[in-house]
């Protein structure tokens, strides 16, 4: 049996592997000619990639695959901090400069 060729891309998509996911598409499969009692026709082949779909949704909930990004966000402003303060404090000192040498040129 021939798998679908968009198969690597539901894989990639629900972060299974593509051996996992033939597998998962061999079962629908036969999930698949369980229900219709048909081989080939467009409710088998419609059948076969809904339960496909839905045998991938339940794989993708299974991972226990942790969300980096919040991780890398917070090590990017952890990373930024430095620059931030050192920006801030340059603000500050510029504006207290202009605000010295503008009453220094007030006054003469």
């Amino acid at each position: 049996m021939k798998t679908p060729k968009l198969l690597p891309w539901y894989a990639r998509k629900a972060g299974v592997s593509i051996e996992r996911a033939g597998v998962l598409w061999r079962k629908a499969v036969r999930d698949s000619t369980e229900k219709t009692g048909w081989v080939g026709n467009a409710e088998y082949w419609g059948e076969a990639m809904h339960t496909f779909q839905e045998l991938l949704a339940n794989e993708e909930r299974s991972l226990c695959a942790p969300g980096v990004t919040p991780l890398l966000r917070s090590q990017n402003r952890l990373w930024r901090l430095p620059f931030n303060a050192m920006e801030d404090m340059v603000i500050a000192m510029s504006s207290n400069w202009q605000r010295q040498c503008g009453s220094d040129q007030r006054a003469a």
